[in-house]
């Protein structure tokens, strides 16, 4: 069949700009989407107080053990678990009859041989004029001052046994040897204590200052040294800010804490030093076993500042995108020396004035062209203060 002249032409210009159309629609597809509008920060230096925080366990000024130091039955228990007691105060009592009884007998064999030391005398006195006038010889006065000497050592013997025995009867009374709070108290009343029974009576804390111990390692410790001023290690302690307390409801304890003492050697297993903090705790709010944190303070001047949301992290390593002047970003590394609830302080890796790309990280990469918006550190520090 054939096709008319007027319908073939028709036909022909149709394709043609079909073509044109799918032509422009390729070319179209070839183009490079535009580039994200991102907002900017640029990096500025600040003075701030930064924080560094680790996990403590607190221990009682005095934590003793309560045991007894003669053998019997728990006759009577003067205290309640959990009550306060001051040092002196009765807390224990065991069955004294048996050692009431050596006593007596330490006693009397005192007595008998304050009688002997009387008897050996008289002998004494007795061949002293008999000797002068050498009706008996000189054995019998050595023999005499002889038995004299044994009476007087027999009568300090048994007065060293009434010692011991006035002793352990006054070991039958226990009591407190620092004021403080009792513990659980495993034994009842009529319970038979030994000395060697593995558990104590009870454990009696003297809370009026908590120890709160914590490990700082190899890294921290050197930074900790050149951190404050002195010769010593105990003058930099002088030297150091006084350290908070964040207990289990992470609130702040009322009391600030002053670092006491360091421990004399690394830990060869963990690589960490142990680090103790003294707090005040007359209220008796914190108690022997409490955990929290120490919160450390320290100061930083002309420190690099930067948001934290400008930051992203790979394989422990923390980075930033720097905008270079082609606006193509670059992923950096940092070294980041301290943090606020909004802000890192980077150490090494960015100085004043460079420009990193503040949000949206996660759809970049190295080499990636960017339309930025400067943003203000101002605004954003009254937003999100230090």
């Amino acid at each position: 069949m054939k096709i008319p002249g007027k319908l073939r032409i028709i036909v022909l210009i149709s394709s043609i700009i079909l073509l044109q159309n799918c032509t422009k629609a390729a070319e179209n597809s070839n183009q490079a989407p535009p580039a994200p509008a991102l907002p900017v920060y640029t990096v500025i230096t600040s003075s701030a107080s930064t924080y560094q925080e680790f996990p403590t366990a607190l221990e009682g000024k005095n934590n003793v053990e309560i045991r007894s130091q003669v053998d019997g039955y728990l006759d009577k228990i003067y205290v309640e678990e959990g009550a306060y007691v001051r040092a002196g105060q009765a807390l224990f009592k065991i069955d004294s009859r048996a050692y009431g009884e050596q006593m007596n007998m330490a006693q009397a064999n005192l007595q008998a041989a304050n009688a002997n030391i009387q008897k050996a005398k008289v002998e004494v006195d007795r061949l002293q004029p008999l000797v002068s006038a050498k009706v008996v010889s000189d054995v019998q006065m050595k023999t005499a001052k002889a038995n004299y000497a044994a009476a007087v050592a027999a009568a300090a013997q048994a007065k060293a046994s009434v010692g011991g025995a006035r002793i352990n009867v006054g070991f039958t009374t226990i009591t407190a040897p620092v004021s403080g709070y009792i513990g659980r108290i495993p034994y009842k009343k009529g319970s038979l204590i030994s000395r060697t029974d593995p558990s104590p009576l009870t454990l009696l804390s003297d809370i009026s200052e908590i120890y709160a111990y914590f490990s700082l390692s190899e890294l921290d410790f050197i930074a900790f040294q050149k951190r404050y001023p002195g010769a010593t290690l105990e003058e930099k302690l002088r030297n150091m800010p006084m350290v908070d307390l964040i207990i289990a409801d992470n609130s702040t304890y009322s009391e600030k804490g002053k670092m006491s003492i360091v421990d004399g050697q690394f830990d060869k297993s963990t690589g960490a030093i142990s680090v103790r903090a003294v707090f005040p705790n007359k209220s008796g709010a914190l108690r022997t076993g409490n955990t929290g944190r120490i919160r450390m303070p320290q100061l930083l001047s002309n420190a690099v500042v930067i948001p934290q949301e400008s930051t992203f992290e790979i394989q422990d390593k923390t980075y930033v995108y720097i905008l270079g002047k082609d606006k193509k970003v670059t992923s950096k590394p940092i070294t980041i020396s301290g943090k606020t609830e909004n802000y890192y302080f980077i150490s090494e890796g960015l100085s004043a004035g460079d420009k990193i790309v503040f949000t949206g990280l996660g759809s970049l990469k190295d080499g990636a062209s960017i339309q930025p918006k400067a943003i203000s550190s101002d605004s954003l520090l009254r937003a999100k203060p230090l």
